[in-house]
């Protein structure tokens, strides 16, 4: 017969079909979180129990660590018991190639003997084969990004010779710093740190560490005297020495192994004694922020001396300014307890969300820093040769005061294999330059180069792949006060640029500009 087909019943079919094809899905994928032996009751076209399933006794362990097979459940039979209730994918979840994110703020135990066990144990950054209990203890993607990044901190190799290492991951950079420095140092220690420290770092010092009773010590920390500054510095009651390099803003670079080797010669080797307090150590914590480095260039716990690495990983490590994180990592037993105690006392573990999104920025780490550092040197070497810039600041010029120390510093993500012609070698993205200038005038000039930017974002922050400008004697350095801002080297006049992953013709061109004509009026400052 002639069939009378209309575009109301191609509609009312295709509706049909669709609704055919979601009933389909939901029976391949609905499901209760129940153990292998269970779900020989279920209907095989819906994969739900079929009839309640009686919770057999779960034999006992006798204290005895490792996971066991999860508890059957009941399958719910009232409306608001089965929207509670716990249902999960089939197997084959475990297969995407993207890491899930485990939202869930508490796991379900084994018994009262495995929530015993998970509640006695000794504080740590990673699980054991106990499993989690609680996300403020730590959680399963907030584990997986942190295991990555101890890996590009070179602390995944057992034949290294200085061993294993672990990373906690916190909810900011500041968080991280404050964590490492809070998990060490007592009423009555002492901390060393460079005049030119990060100005959240210095807050942390100036208003709460010395009103405990903490006291501080700032010196220069640059070039060829940078060891002899730190160990004229050396106290009986020294607990940490804190570096940051290359420093933020001025890009000056901190000679790690010499720093390294002179504590030890005063302090004697480290010896971390696993399961000891933090405090307890004779020899001081030497802690690096590597936050403009990244593990691409310095892998600064492969030098013999240094305890902790500590990254902002707001900036490159997460690399596209939409979350906030701090990373700390170590190969010393008792500083990872005292500081994961910190984290689950006092601060707190990077949440699931950012901890996804920091694992993503980190699996195009390599090649994002390739392309800051080709961007980066393209600005410097227009800045250095541009008559309103006094001076410029970039470990890859000839002219940089450090420039000594780049190579070996600026590793560019070689590995011990790798061949010459495999490495571009860069030296970071970020750059510092003064414009021309003293007092008031130096300070006019930059904040007009600032806010006459077209391509580049006023902005405080870095490493996002985008590019940033700031001026940290108004910003990010204004809280530390001007006499010792001028002793590190931050000139009223210092811009400091993130350089981002744009084409490097108009980053140059940008810049250009704004130089040229920031002795003009107009500029709201």
């Amino acid at each position: 017969k002639k069939l009378n087909i209309t575009n109301e019943n191609i509609t009312t079919m295709k509706l049909y079909f669709s609704a055919f094809a979601l009933a389909l899905a939901a029976q391949q994928t609905c499901a209760f979180n129940t153990n292998s032996a269970s779900r020989k009751s279920y209907s095989p076209s819906l994969n739900v129990a079929a009839e309640p399933v009686v919770a057999a006794e779960a034999p006992s362990t006798n204290g005895e660590s490792g996971l066991k097979a999860p508890r059957p459940h009941a399958k719910p039979k009232s409306f608001a018991t089965k929207c509670a209730h716990l249902y999960s994918p089939n197997r084959g979840a475990e297969r995407g190639l993207a890491p899930p994110v485990y939202f869930g703020s508490t796991f379900l135990l084994d018994d009262a003997a495995h929530g015993a066990r998970l509640h006695e144990k000794r504080e740590q950054p990673y699980t054991d084969e106990d499993g989690f209990v609680y996300s403020r203890w730590g959680s399963p993607t907030n584990e997986a990004a942190a295991l990555q990044i101890a890996a590009l901190e070179g602390c995944d190799d057992i034949e290294i010779e200085r061993g294993l290492g672990k990373c906690l991951l916190f909810n900011s950079g500041m968080s991280a710093i404050t964590s490492s420095l809070s998990a060490v140092l007592r009423a009555g220690d002492h901390v060393i740190l460079p005049l030119t420290v990060y100005g959240g770092t210095h807050e942390f010092i100036q208003e709460f560490c010395l009103h405990w009773g903490i006291e501080a010590t700032y010196v220069d920390a640059a070039g060829p005297n940078g060891p002899q500054n730190y160990k004229n510095a050396f106290q009986p009651n020294t607990k940490v020495v804190y570096t940051e390099t290359p420093a933020n803003p001025t890009m000056r670079l901190t000679d790690l192994a010499g720093v390294a080797k002179i504590v030890t010669e005063h302090y004697g080797a480290a010896v971390d004694t696993p399961g000891t307090d933090p405090h307890d150590r004779k020899r001081p914590y030497i802690m690096v922020d590597g936050t403009f480095a990244t593990p691409y260039h310095q892998r600064v716990l492969d030098i013999p001396g240094i305890d902790v690495s500590i990254h902002s990983a707001t900036k490159y490590l997460g690399g596209h300014s939409d979350i906030l994180a701090g990373s700390v990592t170590s190969r010393s037993e008792p500083f990872l307890h005292g500081a994961s105690k910190v984290q689950k006392l006092i601060t707190v573990p990077l949440n699931p969300m950012d901890s996804f999104l920091l694992a993503r920025g980190l699996r195009t780490l390599d090649v994002r820093m390739q392309r800051h550092g080709e961007n980066a040197l393209k600005v410097a070497k227009m800045l250095e040769e541009h008559p309103m810039v006094a001076s410029v600041f970039y470990p890859g010029l000839d002219s940089h005061p450090d420039r000594y120390l780049a190579d070996d510093i600026f590793g560019s993500g070689r590995d011990e294999d790798s061949e010459d012609d495999e490495v571009t070698q860069t030296y970071g993205g970020m750059i510092s330059f003064i414009t021309v200038g003293e007092d008031e005038e130096a300070l006019r000039r930059a904040r007009n180069v600032c806010e006459r930017l077209e391509v580049i974002n006023l902005a405080v922050s870095l490493g996002g792949v985008e590019s940033l400008c700031e001026h940290p004697a108004s910003m990010t350095h204004g809280m530390i006060p001007r006499a010792q801002r001028q002793a590190g080297g931050l000139h009223d006049g210092l811009i400091r640029i993130s350089v981002g992953l744009e084409r490097a013709k108009d980053l140059v061109g940008d810049l250009k500009n704004a130089l040229d004509l920031c002795d003009e009026d107009g500029c709201d400052f």
